[in-house]
């Protein structure tokens, strides 16, 4: 059985990653508004595919690989410290556009809209340490089952994800359009964008350090 902190816990914590920029909503949003949604919700299905793969990996014995191995959960968060890094300077440099900015993208057929969502999450390094540090601490031991607790957990905050996520696909087009037809707006949400991905980056990069 799960305690119900428990539940809230893992919700709140899940939705506080979810609304934090990342390699997910970076793909979806640029996806969504240069595809469409259907595109969006393609790609989101991706995503949430590499959701599982972390549930059933993380609770199959994962958690004990980095335990091993601790260089290989440092080497995905460096190398996705770098990769918000990237990210921040191509949302501020000159010249950048912001992650809503409406541009031509390939016309990528849904199977590699489905691949690129799910290895966009697999090598997520926020989702790796969701799953690896932060949801192991919300089982309780003396509630038994734990390959349940972490299941049922695991399933709050891919539920969480997804909503929201499903959320941002959608409104991602009017969102666009909306900045769009307001230059400076575009141009403060892309500063504040691009400010708030290398936060998280040189956060990423000394966590545990």
């Amino acid at each position: 059985m799960v305690e119900q902190t428990a539940v809230l816990g893992v919700a709140s914590v899940g939705l506080g990653m979810v609304l934090s920029p990342g390699p997910n909503m970076m793909y979806l949003v640029s996806r969504s508004t240069g595809q469409g949604r259907r595109a969006g919700i393609i790609s989101l299905a991706g995503v949430a595919a590499g959701f599982l793969v972390y549930l059933v990996g993380a609770n199959l014995g994962l958690a004990v690989l980095f335990a091993a191995f601790p260089e290989l959960l440092t080497v995905i968060r460096i190398a996705g410290a770098l990769y918000l890094l990237w990210l921040a300077w191509k949302t501020l440099k000159p010249g950048g556009v912001s992650v809503f900015t409406t541009r031509q993208v390939p016309h990528d057929p849904p199977r590699r809209l489905f691949m690129m969502g799910l290895m966009t999450n697999l090598l997520n390094p926020k989702i790796a340490l969701l799953y690896i540090s932060v949801i192991p601490q919300f089982i309780d031991l003396d509630r038994g089952n734990v390959l349940f607790q972490g299941i049922i957990l695991g399933c709050v905050q891919i539920a969480v994800a997804l909503l929201v996520n499903l959320s941002i696909v959608l409104a991602a087009g009017g969102i666009a359009g909306f900045l769009s037809a307001r230059p400076s707006w575009l141009r403060a949400q892309r500063v504040a964008m691009g400010s708030l991905l290398a936060v998280l980056a040189v956060a990423l990069a000394f966590a545990h350090g």
